[in-house]
């Protein structure tokens, strides 16, 4: 811990500002990995899928069935789909401004934590530049005051030291933007395939 520590103090505040940035980075990606873990993201979709292959075969009520209790984005969609074109009540769309609704909040949910991501990954660098640029000013401050005295030694572990908050920075920022990219293509895979169930249930019902 005191080894962190100095290491720390060493590039100033904006190292600490880094650090703590790190550190909600991770809480986030970890709760983000979970939260799109619960909705299905990566499940492949197969019980929806299924779902949908019975309602164009005919077995309408038995894909409202197999959807009703899922809790994922796919699964939530379908079933609004279905339960919207099966209804009377409701031309064809009403049905499917019900079901774009729908989508749109659980997309809206998915997303939820990935404009923090980015703004992690825009700030880290900054940080860390703002921190350099900060260590070369006292750096370069305390030569001009050594004069003909200047030992280059000292001048050189100035610049190295103020060049941590750099590579700290690009450091948080280059996994914080990978995982984002990869949060990211995982809602639009899911967000491509509820747009091709809602095209397969509402042909169904035009037919």
């Amino acid at each position: 811990m005191a080894d962190i520590t100095a290491f720390l103090a060493r590039g100033g505040p904006a190292l600490w500002a880094i650090a703590l940035l790190s550190v909600l980075a991770l809480a986030v990606i970890l709760w983000k990995a979970m939260h799109l873990a619960r909705l299905g993201a990566w499940s492949g979709g197969a019980v929806t899928r299924g779902a949908v292959d019975d309602w164009c075969a005919g077995h309408q009520d038995r894909a409202i069935v197999a959807l009703r209790d899922r809790r994922s984005m796919r699964g939530r969609m379908a079933h609004a789909a279905m339960t919207a074109s099966a209804d009377a009540a409701l031309t064809a769309d009403d049905a499917r401004e019900e079901t774009t609704r729908v989508a749109r909040v659980q997309l809206a949910g998915a997303r939820t934590g990935l404009r923090a991501l980015d703004l992690i990954a825009t700030i880290a660098p900054l940080l860390g530049l703002l921190g350099t640029v900060l260590g070369m000013i006292e750096a370069f401050q305390a030569l001009q005051e050594s004069g003909a005295r200047a030992d280059p030694a000292a001048l050189a572990g100035g610049i190295w030291e103020a060049l941590l908050t750099t590579a700290a920075g690009m450091s948080v920022a280059i996994p914080v933007q990978v995982a984002l990219t990869w949060f990211e293509s995982a809602i639009e895979g899911v967000q491509g395939n509820m747009e091709d169930a809602a095209t397969r249930i509402f042909l169904v019902r035009r037919t």
